[in-house]
């Protein structure tokens, strides 16, 4: 092959307008005659990627100033109704149309099902949706081997008696497979996508000779890493006018070097290996290729950092010959501790550049790290689309789809049911603010009570008409999904279809991001001859997943000129002033080199499959790439989630490269964007808040408190304040788990019925009327039927013991009272009444009351209740003395008790009240009198104190204190000395 053909262009030269320059002046056009003034308009350039095109145009328009046609530029085997009308008017067959990725997800789930169903070694069978990512990995497994031209029938030639007994089952498989897609395939009158490509290409080598002529012809940028594109590039090559110009080429390796990375044992991975096995495929040698651009210093630098493994005993004398500094002027690191610091900080760094007019180039593999970075960029009103899009599934319709399946599965649990309606496209034929008005009024009955599960619990919650019709409706919008749910088993086309109907209900007509794509990905389904295999409506979310897997919804119009988001394959091309990689982490870039489920590494070179350290290969030349570029900025993130992370390899063996000295001060080039995005949300210096000191006047001031809140008040002042004053409820989170508090409250309504209904403790079924009692109470918790059950077990050993108690009481209880409810009133203290409610006041054969308290969690301690700072029980005495408690006579008390309901040998326990050392009890209530009426007159009668927040704050385990309702109003982590402690 003649030399003249084939070109490459250094990693440091840009590529594009380099390609121009080439043009214009003659370089790549083989003597073509340039005086005729439509001479440009004679010459195809075919490019990798649509994005390349639309770039060399705009530049050769730059150049030549508008006055003349452009050339024809295409890309390599695009879509059919771009590349078909220039194939050239040759007698063929019409090709049949190609599958669709979803189609062959398909109908490979059936195949994949059958073969779990019956394969051993499975610890527990794949769920619905794994089925459907192994369908998707068989498939990327049948693209390989039309991709590379592998026949199937190799597979046979492997030695079964070499492979693992797993591996023997799939190999069994493999040839099922091979045989039975073809097959389906044929029955439809469909083809592989991936083979009408490689016909599409081929047609155009075949036909290149006709097509083109003498004209030149140039195919630039590509790796020729699809085997049937390399037959197009050598097509091409043998015109007459043909060049081929290869993206990044090392010239000076030598001969032995070239072929040590043909046949290495781990070179697949290296930046070169591709374009050598390209160059072979061309029938030519490192020799046949001229270089265009001279190679510069930083390019040098990049590949001995690169170089195989066996050639960095030589590192020493390569750096030697470098000026390290000046090769790597322009490049900086931004190596920031978390992905949205990374984020933050590239997003600044292109910030500064797009101020100072310069264009900027972001390239990550990493989509999630891009939509932070255009969310990032946007907060600066730079607006800019990941030219990938957006996956469906994640979309504005995608997560609404989301949405209904979690209200639906959860028999619309309240988090699910209140999250569906505050998505902003849900109207139900409504104005969207009425439904925002209704939404937050059920949002506040949920967290107030708990609902029995599915939508009739809700509706008896919901109350008034207006909430009740929203609820009602939403109802009947989600009915075909509810429908769905309640079948034994169900289809994609199935799902699909109720999806679709109750998100077009739901929204009642509007439009909305992705709405299009979502009702294409729909219809494909509906419409498609397959439904795959039928599974059971469970892990739904996991399912749309998996079905949705590859649909985009793509970026709107182009917004700008001077940012972009790329690929690494679109990235490989361009040279903006600013290019910042970002997302170089280990595992991200490059990707771990993993051979798929259904063949390992050796079956996969055994049968001529490229390994697949190939595509690390791939990505580190796109690294050698974008590291040409002039200005040029590494980002990764030393932590991702809750994780420690490791920069890519690639970044690891630049670093040893250039040595600790120089890889720090590139990090210190990229510390002023970690530092700015680390400060860009710095309010200033923290100014610890005071202990708030409110002193609202005494008017306002409450003039009544219950027995617990006398305790608040001795403890904590402010929360009075808080409380009483502001008016502020705690409210409990949305679908909180039910607490021990909950717990207590339903055990109190089980033991306050037995009292009052006046059933007999020594009776024969008084264990199975508690027990049918603490179901009943028991019941809201239907919905997490387990909790439920686990409840009513350790219910179960408590009423026993609890039973067994009352028994030993038998003749020394006169009358029992559950739940009881008073009022004492002062008139000393400005007519302040004390509230109660007694969980039992039990009046004793001789005259004396004993009380008792129930409690499902902590008990005070004995500390507590010496120091009289557990309060309760002896203000509950004090009020029976009173006779503040109807229809319970004047009494002093005998004794008090704690019943605490607990956990196995726990599930009862007694603890009598703790007294001070020659202390008798009533003694200890005439103290407690006098202490709450002396905090009442200091807090509540006079205005001139103020209510401080926790005085004496209640300890717990660790002797911290016990968070309270509204330590974050009064800013308590700010002022006390446990700031900075995590609660437990």
């Amino acid at each position: 092959m003649s030399r003249r053909h084939l070109y490459t262009i250094a990693p440091n030269a840009p590529f594009l307008p380099m390609l121009v320059e080439r043009v214009l002046d003659g370089t790549l056009l083989n003597g073509w005659e340039r005086s005729n003034p439509f001479w440009l308009s004679d010459i195809t350039i075919i490019l990798p990627t649509r994005r390349a095109r639309l770039t060399l145009a705009e530049l050769f328009a730059q150049r030549l100033g508008g006055a003349a046609l452009l050339p024809d530029i295409r890309t390599f085997g695009g879509e059919n109704a771009e590349e078909e009308p220039f194939l050239p008017p040759v007698d063929a067959a019409t090709p049949p149309p190609a599958a669709t990725r979803l189609e062959r997800r398909l109908t490979l789930s059936r195949l994949v099902r059958a073969y779990v169903e019956r394969a051993e070694g499975y610890a527990a069978p794949p769920n619905a949706a794994e089925i459907l990512w192994l369908a998707d990995s068989l498939g990327e497994l049948i693209d390989d081997f039309t991709i590379e031209g592998a026949e199937p029938q190799a597979l046979r030639k492997l030695v079964p008696e070499d492979l693992a007994g797993n591996w023997q089952q799939l190999l069994g498989f493999l040839d099922i497979v091979f045989t039975t897609w073809p097959q389906v395939l044929a029955a439809r009158g469909q083809t592989e996508a991936a083979a009408a490509r490689n016909d599409r290409l081929r047609r155009q080598a075949a036909t290149a000779p006709l097509v083109y002529g003498d004209r030149p012809v140039i195919a630039a940028g590509s790796t020729g890493s699809i085997p049937a594109t390399a037959d197009l590039l050598k097509a091409i090559a043998a015109l007459p006018r043909g060049a081929v110009v290869l993206p990044g080429l090392d010239t000076t390796l030598s001969p032995a070097q070239h072929q040590a990375l043909l046949e290495g044992e781990a070179t697949q991975s290296h930046p070169q290996y591709g374009l050598a096995v390209l160059l072979r495929r061309l029938g030519a040698g490192i020799a046949d290729v001229e270089e265009l651009a001279p190679v510069a210093e930083r390019t040098e630098l990049v590949r001995h950092a690169l170089a195989p493994a066996g050639q960095t005993g030589a590192w020493g004398a390569m750096r030697a010959n470098l000026d390290v500094g000046a090769a790597l002027d322009g490049v900086g690191i931004i190596a920031a501790p978390t992905a949205d610091l990374e984020a933050r900080a590239v997003a600044l760094a292109a910030r500064q550049a797009v101020m100072d007019r310069q264009s900027v180039g972001i390239v990550t593999r990493d989509q999630t790290l891009a939509r932070r970075i255009s969310a990032e960029l946007n907060r600066h009103g730079i607006e800019v689309d990941d030219p990938a899009g957006t996956p469906l599934y994640q979309s504005a319709a995608g997560r609404l789809a989301r949405q209904i399946l979690a209200a639906a599965a959860g028999q619309f649990a309240p988090v699910d049911l209140v999250a569906l309606l505050r998505n902003a496209a849900v109207t139900l034929g409504r104005d969207r603010g009425e439904v925002q008005k209704l939404a937050t009024r059920l949002d506040l009955k949920l967290r107030r009570e708990r609902t029995l599960p599915g939508l009739a619990g809700v509706l008896e919650l919901a109350g008034d008409d207006d909430l009740r019709a929203l609820v009602q409706s939403l109802g009947e919008a989600l009915e075909p999904v509810l429908e769905l749910i309640g079948r034994p088993r169900i289809d994609a086309r199935q799902l699909a279809g109720a999806l679709e109907e109750a998100l077009l209900a739901l929204i009642d007509g509007a439009d909305m991001p992705g709405l299009v794509e979502f009702r294409d990905w729909s219809r494909q389904i509906a419409g498609g001859v397959e439904t795959g295999a039928d599974f059971a409506p469970a892990n739904l979310d996991g399912v749309l997943k998996a079905l949705m897997e590859g649909e985009k919804v793509p970026p709107a119009e182009r917004r700008r000129d001077d940012v972009h988001i790329w690929g690494e394959l679109e990235a490989r091309l361009m040279n903006p002033d600013l290019l910042i990689v970002a997302g170089l982490n280990e595992d991200i870039w490059p990707a771990p080199a993993d051979p798929g489920p259904w063949m390992n590494r050796r079956m996969r070179m055994g049968i001529g499959l490229e390994p697949p350290e190939r595509q690390q290969g791939l990505a580190a030349h796109d690294f050698e790439m974008a590291m040409g570029n002039r200005r040029v900025m590494l980002a990764f993130a030393t932590r991702l989630g809750t994780a420690p992370a490791r920069p890519s390899r690639l970044v690891q063996r630049l670093d040893a490269f250039i040595g600790e000295a120089m890889a720090q001060e590139l990090r210190a080039r990229g510390r002023q964007w970690l530092d700015q995005a680390a400060a860009i949300d710095f309010a200033g210096l923290p100014r610890p808040a005071r202990r708030p000191e409110p002193m609202p006047p005494a008017g306002m001031r409450p003039r009544a408190l219950s027995v617990t809140e006398i305790e608040t008040l001795m403890r904590s002042p402010y929360d009075i304040y808080a409380r009483h004053v502001l008016g502020l409820r705690p409210l409990d989170p949305l679908g909180a788990e039910p607490s021990a508090r909950e717990r207590g409250t339903m055990i109190h309504a089980v033991f306050e019925q037995f009292v009052r209904e006046g059933l007999s403790f020594t009776a024969e079924d008084a264990a199975a009327r508690l027990e049918a009692m603490a179901k009943a109470s028991f019941s809201t918790l239907e919905s997490i039927a387990e909790r439920r059950e686990i409840w009513l077990e350790r219910f179960g050993r408590a009423a026993e013991q609890f039973l067994d108690w009352e028994r030993s009481r038998h003749g020394r209880i006169a009358a029992r009272a559950a739940e009881i409810t008073g009022e004492w009133t002062f008139p000393s203290l400005q007519n302040f009444v004390l509230k109660g409610k007694a969980d039992r006041i039990d009046q004793r054969t001789d005259g004396l009351l004993e009380i008792l308290d129930f409690k499902t969690g902590g008990v005070p301690l004995g500390a507590d209740m010496k120091a009289f700072e557990a309060p309760q029980l002896l203000l509950e005495a004090a009020m029976a003395r009173a006779g503040a408690f109807p229809g319970i006579p004047r009494r002093d008390t005998a004794a008090l008790f704690y019943i605490k309901i607990g956990l196995g040998p726990d599930a009862f326990s007694l603890k009598p009240f703790s007294l001070r050392k020659d202390m008798h009890l009533m003694q200890a209530v005439d103290e407690i009198e006098r202490r709450m009426q002396g905090h009442i007159e200091a807090f509540l009668i006079r205005d001139d104190l103020p209510m401080l927040a926790r005085l004496k704050p209640r300890e717990q385990t660790g002797r911290r204190p016990r968070p309270g309702d509204y330590d974050h109003l009064a800013r308590t982590d700010e002022w006390t000395l446990t700031a900075g402690v995590d609660d437990p």
